[in-house]
């Protein structure tokens, strides 16, 4: 990058879809958090100091989404859930998608599906609800973005 090269982040910018079902009506603040269940590697040391790196091939994860409680997104992923709790078959199960439009940032997979609905608090105010969905397989790059 050439000194005076600008880059922006704008959250506008990204699309993000489960089991084709497009994602919006992200609560303020963190909208999305994508953890990773394990490390890619381990390492173990013997006796004599020698390393061995063992690679764990675990790329499975937990995305949690952040939606307001009033987003129309919430029924949809409800509905999602329910379809998948009550019919055999794992009719829940679907692509994941998260990635930035113009960027090269994306996380997908093929098979996620939702693991938990969101818990319920109600106050003064709208509040958040917040989705968990696991993936088997999450495949990632972490690029950066371009104006």
């Amino acid at each position: 990058m050439a000194q005076g090269d600008l880059r922006e982040y704008d959250p506008n910018q990204f699309f993000c879809s489960l089991a084709g079902i497009p994602l919006s009506g992200y609560a303020d603040g963190e909208w999305i958090r994508i953890e990773r269940e394990g490390p890619s590697f381990e390492d173990i040391v013997g006796t004599d100091g020698e390393v061995t790196r063992s690679k764990s091939n675990d790329d499975r994860a937990t995305i949690t989404v952040m939606l307001m409680q009033s987003s129309p997104v919430n029924d949809l992923l409800s509905a999602l859930h329910n379809t998948d709790k009550n019919t055999p078959g794992g009719v829940g199960v679907g692509a994941f998608l998260l990635q930035e439009i113009g960027g090269t940032f994306q996380m997908a997979a093929e098979k996620a599906w939702i693991s938990k609905e969101p818990d319920v608090a109600m106050d003064r105010t709208a509040t958040s609800r917040e989705w968990i969905i696991r993936v088997a397989k999450l495949v990632s790059t972490h690029g950066g973005s371009v104006l």
